[in-house]
């Protein structure tokens, strides 16, 4: 038996071809951006994940430095370390700001930690070049995307860091690169001020900055007991804020990036939905172009289905080949993005689902003109 569709998709091939890559390129940006919101994700779990504490304590009323500004006072290390069910607490600060060097301007996290903590903040299986910190001054520790070579000199503030280690894949929850200092010198330049703030201070009567706070104190549970009880009991006693690294994760997606989420959610759908409308105008457009062959083969006696069938096995078609080339397009493109893209094969075949299902919706549109047409239509011409 006669395939209509091959016949009909092998007598204009190289326009069929152009069109569903066309159609690719669309689908291959919802593939995008359904990878942005997964780097979004991923990025927001990266730094807890990699700072092995099981416990975070911020300042009372607040949700933390990771959603805003959160300071507490250093030496509230030792009264949390003496905390039943407490293996270990540090202090820890973390600032955003602007670098920039020969290659570019580019935003960091610094996190400031104690380098002879007992607490791991570099994670080391992360580490491409060099070691961690060893020293309380001038060393610093970069992200591999900020093209710092190993030994290279950095200035920030006041002083010059020495870079002693290279990192690939540390990221803050906002997707900016990490750079690692000892605690003393980051908190010299996230809480002391430049001379002529100083000199300004004076004489309004202001006294300089406090340089012993910290924006939280991380720590480790001992075995055996439960976070979220030992958490519940620091917060009694402190009267701080106190999350678990369970509760500081979904604090990151659900407060710190979900609106930013749900944007990028509707900006999807909304390509989707654009993407199955111009797959239903294709398709109707392919039909009313053939409108005579049509009349002609309900001349000869082709039934409706037979040519609906046609229709469909056509749209399927189309629907398959602009998914595979959407599939490849966002793979090629997916590295030159400047922020972490995360294509998961799971939502390639979600969306396939959907394509496919929205294709054969959308042959209706061909299949309804089709049962319209008048055979007589092949005589007139």
């Amino acid at each position: 038996m006669i395939n209509l569709a091959y016949k009909d998709i092998t007598h204009s091939l190289s326009k069929f071809v152009i069109t569903a890559i066309s159609v690719g390129v669309l689908l291959g940006i919802v593939i995008i951006m359904i990878g942005v919101y997964r780097g979004m994700v991923f990025d927001a779990r990266v730094l807890v994940n990699d700072i092995k504490a099981d416990i975070w304590v911020v300042q009372q009323d607040t949700f933390g430095p990771f959603a805003e500004n959160s300071r507490v006072h250093e030496d509230l290390q030792n009264q949390i370390s003496y905390q039943d069910g407490i293996k270990s607490a540090e202090a820890i600060t973390f600032q955003s700001f602007q670098m920039k060097n020969k290659y570019g301007s580019f935003k960091v996290m610094l996190v400031g930690y104690d380098p002879f903590g007992k607490i791991d903040v570099i994670n080391k299986a992360k580490l491409v070049e060099g070691r961690v910190l060893q020293k309380q001054h001038y060393e610093i520790v970069v992200s591999q995307k900020t093209h710092y070579k190993l030994g290279e000199y950095i200035k920030l503030g006041r002083d010059r860091f020495k870079v002693v280690g290279i990192t690939k894949n540390t990221v803050s929850n906002g997707g900016d690169y990490l750079i690692f200092t000892s605690l003393k010198d980051a908190q010299v330049l996230q809480f002391t001020y430049t001379n002529e703030r100083i000199r300004s201070d004076d004489n309004r009567g202001i006294k300089g900055g406090n340089p012993h706070l910290v924006n939280a104190i991380i720590a480790q549970v001992k075995d055996g007991y439960n976070p979220k009880q030992v958490a519940k009991n620091i917060e009694i006693s402190t009267h701080k804020t106190v999350f678990t690294k369970a509760g500081q994760t979904r604090l990151l997606l659900e407060k710190v990036i979900k609106k930013a989420s749900k944007q990028i959610g509707m900006f999807t759908a909304i390509l989707i939905i654009v993407s199955i409308v111009i797959i239903a105008l294709i398709i109707y457009t392919m039909t009313l172009e053939k409108i005579k062959e049509i009349s002609i083969l309900k001349l000869i006696g082709i039934s409706n289905f037979t040519i609906s069938k046609m229709i469909i096995q056509e749209t399927v078609t189309l629907g398959v080949l602009a998914f595979i080339s959407g599939n490849i397009f966002a793979r090629l493109i997916a590295g030159k993005f400047p922020k972490r893209i995360v294509l998961e094969t799971s939502d390639a075949f979600s969306l396939f689902g959907i394509i496919l299902i929205a294709s054969v919706f959308a042959s209706l549109f061909g299949i309804y003109k089709v049962i319209k047409t008048d055979p007589s239509q092949a005589i007139g011409g």
